[in-house]
């Protein structure tokens, strides 16, 4: 096929609308009619497989292994009227087995976890859907939780990790470290889990439990909970200044990268600055990940507001490195968005905290600030994912790569989404290769029996981080933790899971506008 990525490139380079070169072509196949009715031979063309052919153009030009896949390959099809490709688009009417199975490079929905290289590309039936949860816009009750598989390998039981503030379930009787065992009078079980507490229903009654001696038991108490329509999580769930052995310490609890609150985030760290913080603990533990631009606007403030400093080396396929796509992005002095002022720490040290849950734009800060200071790791080994994505739909005028301002312009009949991974961040250094997690310099778990108040200089994590600041490690403790087998968690089944996108440094840069 001609080098369609080629053709995009030199529009985006001068910041020209491109032209949509798929939904005119006449196409000319060899189709054996499925009705009794004749079809002329002109009649079938990509444009009647609208899903299909934007995702094969989008992943052939963005998605990160496209020299991998011999479905993507820009030799496989001489051009869009290949009766072969007309074939291919037609192979397969589900989209998501299209794109899972015949686009992406050993994807985790096709071999499994153990034999996935893309562990995270997402493909979404609506657009609306998936941005709304990049931005943490969804329908949600404002319970986040742990979902772990019982002993007889069967039933699950969840564990209340946190609240969202101002949500419906900051208004009822349920806190951190609650375990639950059913809902509306049903037992978790593997099979049931996923249709239970993350179905259509808007409302839903919680079964509650109680550990005892390592055994959870229903104790006969009951939550209800609902959903509300297009909730906005506020990912700063915990800043304060914590005194301790004549030092200033902050802390923060940061669980999303949104852009919505960059300038409230920008207010805290103006706030640890006024106060003359000492230390800076930043908790990640429950964090999956978000905008790019966050991260970089964070770890600014954390380090230095130097614009000639590298903060991270995109990697891409290609067809792109070699564009300003492939461009380091550096520290930034002012937000993304709104371009106010960063206020900045300046530290030589940070202390970041971590679970398995720590993903994405999570690890991009660890990892970006590495080269520059001292990044003490607190907890357990993160997820290990160094790739990045951005949000693409159908409006080839705009390369598919989404923007709020001209949704007017996406196919109506086509409102898929997708989020594959473009490439990885490296940090200055050159490094991103921690597939296997980011592994922590002082390791230590979560006791479900005893998860404590997140921001109380006695949480278990938090203690330790606040021992290490003050030279007393050896007083530590390290008791043991009740074994759990960790299924899952409640952020893993909104559309956005634990991407890391650049929207925001690509809409900075103005590659299109």
């Amino acid at each position: 096929m001609k080098k369609y990525p080629k053709f995009i490139l030199l529009f985006l380079a001068m910041g020209l609308f491109l032209t949509n070169c798929s939904n005119d072509d006449n196409i000319v196949p060899e189709i054996e009619p499925e009705t009794e009715e004749p079809v002329a031979e002109d009649s079938i063309t990509a444009a009647d497989y609208p899903v299909q052919n934007f995702m094969w153009q989008a992943m052939n030009l963005f998605y990160f292994w496209q020299s991998d896949v011999p479905n993507l390959a820009d030799d496989k099809f001489s051009d869009t009227e290949d009766p072969s490709y007309i074939s291919f688009l037609a192979s397969e009417d589900n989209p998501a087995n299209f794109f899972y199975n015949d686009l992406t490079y050993q994807h985790a929905q096709s071999v499994g976890d153990e034999a996935a290289i893309d562990r995270f590309s997402v493909a979404n039936e609506n657009y609306k859907d998936l941005v709304n949860s990049l931005q943490g816009i969804s329908q949600s009750n404002g319970l986040e939780f742990n979902l772990y598989l019982n002993s007889d390998d069967v039933g699950v039981y969840g564990v209340v990790t946190y609240v969202m503030l101002d949500s419906d379930a900051s208004t009822k009787d349920i806190a951190r470290g609650d375990v639950f065992v059913g809902v509306d009078g049903q037992t978790l079980n593997v099979n049931n889990y996923i249709d239970l507490l993350f179905g259509a229903s808007t409302s839903y009654t919680l079964n509650m439990a109680d550990i005892v001696g390592e055994v959870i038991t229903d104790n006969g108490k009951e939550v209800s909970l609902d959903k509300i329509e297009n909730f906005s999580e506020n990912p700063i769930l915990v800043n304060k200044v914590i005194e301790q052995g004549g030092k200033k310490i902050g802390y923060l609890m940061y669980n999303g990268f949104l852009a919505a609150y960059d300038d409230e985030l920008n207010d805290v760290f103006g706030d640890f600055s006024a106060q003359g913080i000492d230390e800076l603990i930043m908790d990640f533990r429950y964090n999956p990940g978000g905008r790019v631009s966050s991260a970089v606007q964070i770890a600014s403030s954390v380090y230095k507001t130097d614009t000639t400093a590298i903060f991270l080396q995109p990697r891409l396929n290609k067809n792109l490195q070699d564009t300003f796509f492939g461009e380091p992005d550096k520290f930034t002095d002012v937000t993304i968005d709104t371009q106010t002022p960063l206020n900045e720490l300046g530290l030589t040290r940070v202390y970041v905290l971590t679970s398995r849950r720590t993903a994405s734009a999570s690890e991009l800060v660890i990892n970006g600030l590495e080269p520059f200071i001292d990044v003490i790791q607190v907890g357990t080994t993160t997820t290990g994912k160094s790739e990045f994505s951005n949000t693409l739909v159908d409006d080839p005028e705009r390369a598919f790569l989404y923007d709020p301002a001209r949704e007017q312009f996406i196919n109506p009949d086509n409102q898929w989404a997708l989020q594959p991974l473009l490439g990885k961040n490296a940090n200055a250094d050159g490094f991103s290769e921690y597939e296997n997690g980011l592994v922590p310099d002082f390791e230590i778990y979560e006791d479900i029996e005893d998860l404590g108040v997140l921001g109380d200089e006695n949480e278990r994590l938090l203690a330790v981080a606040l021992s290490i600041i003050s030279g007393n490690t050896a007083k530590i403790s390290f008791k043991s933790v009740m074994p759990t087998s960790y299924m899952t968690n409640s952020k893993m089944f909104k559309p956005a899971k634990d991407n890391m996108f650049m929207d925001g440094l690509l809409k900075a840069k103005n590659l299109i506008d």
